[in-house]
């Protein structure tokens, strides 16, 4: 029986380590030495391609700012499509989210002179910075777009970081903004923050409501907050007036209401109840089972 060579056999597992070591670095030079001494010795490593394009990526021209936008999608869908899966399949789920921040972090430095478009393309910087994990660069970025809290885009930018930075209660009154003008984005937001509190409310929300469609009826979900817990009602009157849509204005007509039964003021609660009715009979239900 042929004796194993326990020092040969990881030959191969030692050369791959050198050049994880060197990606762990980011030294491009020594990654593409340590790569060149695996291949030579096992050119069928199954992890050859992989390392390659995380190689590649050390390698990129990463100083020079993006000339447009074609430049910034061209190069932020290869690292989302092949950098960041080679990433995390060649350095493990937390060092390989480590590592793509950096790459996402240099991304958006070449992207600081680039202007926003308002055309539905998230080819900014601020979504960069959040990809790094970078909330104050986010933060400011999304602060230099003009009108940023009229464009769902840019609010629901500025609502992430300023949601990672200073918690759910800072960025409540920007969701309920952000819930107004694109409920669609509030819903893939939510998704990615994955709060605890939101997520309870939110999924009594979508099993109660009364409503015709999940997406659009997120629209509704501040006022719904509201008959389910009054005592937000500070923190969603810190949200900017919009153009004062149903759920907007549903939503102030319950901030009146909870505002009259503290004063015991029965005429205008009357009135306001009514009004709540008239516009919403489902988040009138909801309120009226509360009380």
């Amino acid at each position: 029986m042929q004796q194993l060579d326990i020092f040969a056999d990881s030959r191969d597992v030692m050369l791959r380590n050198d050049v994880l070591d060197a990606l762990h670095r980011r030294h491009a030079i020594d990654a593409r030495r340590a790569w060149q001494k695996l291949a030579d010795g096992f050119p069928d490593d199954n992890t050859l391609a992989g390392l390659t394009t995380l190689i590649d990526e050390l390698e990129r021209d990463a100083a020079t700012p993006f000339a447009d936008h074609p430049a910034l999608a061209a190069t932020s869908a290869h690292l989302i499509d092949e950098v960041e899966p080679a990433a995390l399949r060649q350095l493990g789920a937390a060092a390989g989210r480590t590592w793509m921040a950096s790459c996402w972090r240099a991304a958006a430095q070449q992207t600081a002179a680039l202007p926003f478009r308002a055309d539905g393309r998230e080819l900014h910087a601020a979504p960069l910075w959040l990809r790094a994990g970078d909330w104050k660069e986010a933060r400011q970025a999304v602060g230099r777009i003009e009108s940023w809290r009229r464009i769902p885009a840019s609010l629901a930018w500025m609502a992430e970081a300023q949601y990672c930075l200073e918690g759910v209660e800072s960025a409540l009154p920007l969701l309920t903004e952000l819930a107004w003008l694109s409920p669609r984005r509030l819903a893939d937001l939510l998704s990615r923050l994955a709060d605890a509190a939101i997520d309870t409310l939110r999924r009594k929300f979508d099993a109660s409501f009364d409503g015709a469609d999940q997406a659009v009826d997120l629209a509704w979900f501040p006022a719904w907050v509201l008959t389910e817990k009054p005592g937000l009602a500070p923190l969603l009157r810190e949200a900017q007036p919009g153009s004062q849509t149903p759920p907007e204005r549903a939503m102030r007509l319950l901030l009146q209401i909870l505002s009259l039964e503290r004063q015991g003021n029965q005429n205008e609660l009357v009135e306001r109840r009514k009004a709540l009715r008239d516009l919403h009979a489902g988040l009138y239900a909801a309120y009226l089972k509360t009380r």
